[in-house]
């Protein structure tokens, strides 16, 4: 007499070792995938970045004399930071900017809350007020490029950075009024327009070498 089939069992299920071998073989063909994506993204390198090796190393070592490599300054991260008053009256607002500075970083910022309630201004605590990122390697290098190039000769009557602007420290602060001169936010679709901040981080232990340093950068200093 036949075998009842026992419960539980699928009609169809593959006799012998057919499922895991189809199993390891999907799971190989997908981390080929992944390697070959990874590898194609590993292998760019951002035009800014070039421009740091071929130009401003060399450009800083022929200023300031250094002789161990790793004493070259160069720009640890930039920081970008979007307040927006009008969250007080419409928290959507909040949302709004922080879907535009995703846009012109090109990174998921971070919403920033109160710490602290002011009657004054009717400011709740936790009640959100503006967005902020931080970049760093390609992306930071990506955002530097299209700042330099692009966003800052759209600014309105634009006569260059001031050079004083720096910390102490070797960092640089610049804030921009509309940040619609970023080629990311459609004019047209934008639903209001935001002032931010750009603080660029430097490894520079004077501000003198952060000033150099950005020049060569071709930051546009006021002369």
């Amino acid at each position: 007499m036949a075998e009842a089939p026992k419960k539980g069992a699928p009609k169809d299920a593959p006799k012998g070792k057919e499922a895991p071998k189809k199993e390891k073989a999907a799971k190989g063909e997908a981390k080929g995938a992944a390697g070959k994506a990874s590898a194609s993204l590993s292998g760019y390198t951002a035009r800014m970045q070039k421009h740091y090796d071929e130009v401003v190393r060399p450009g800083m070592v022929k200023e300031f004399g250094y002789k161990n490599p790793l004493e070259i300054p160069r720009v640890d991260k930039i920081v970008l930071n979007m307040g927006v008053g009008e969250s007080t009256a419409d928290s959507k607002k909040a949302s709004a900017a922080a879907a535009d500075l995703a846009l012109i970083a090109g990174q998921k910022p971070v919403v920033t809350r109160a710490r602290k309630a002011i009657s004054t201004f009717k400011l709740r605590e936790g009640m959100p007020i503006g967005a902020k990122v931080t970049l760093r390697k390609t992306r930071m290098y990506e955002f530097m490029d299209r700042l330099v190039t692009i966003a800052l000769p759209r600014v309105r009557d634009f006569r260059g950075l001031n050079a004083k602007s720096f910390d102490g420290n070797g960092n640089y602060a610049l804030g921009i009024k509309e940040h619609l001169v970023f080629p990311e936010i459609n004019y047209d679709k934008a639903e209001s327009s935001w002032g931010m901040d750009v603080v660029v981080c430097t490894t520079a232990k004077t501000d003198k070498e952060a000033q150099e340093l950005l020049k060569l950068f071709n930051f546009p200093f006021r002369q």
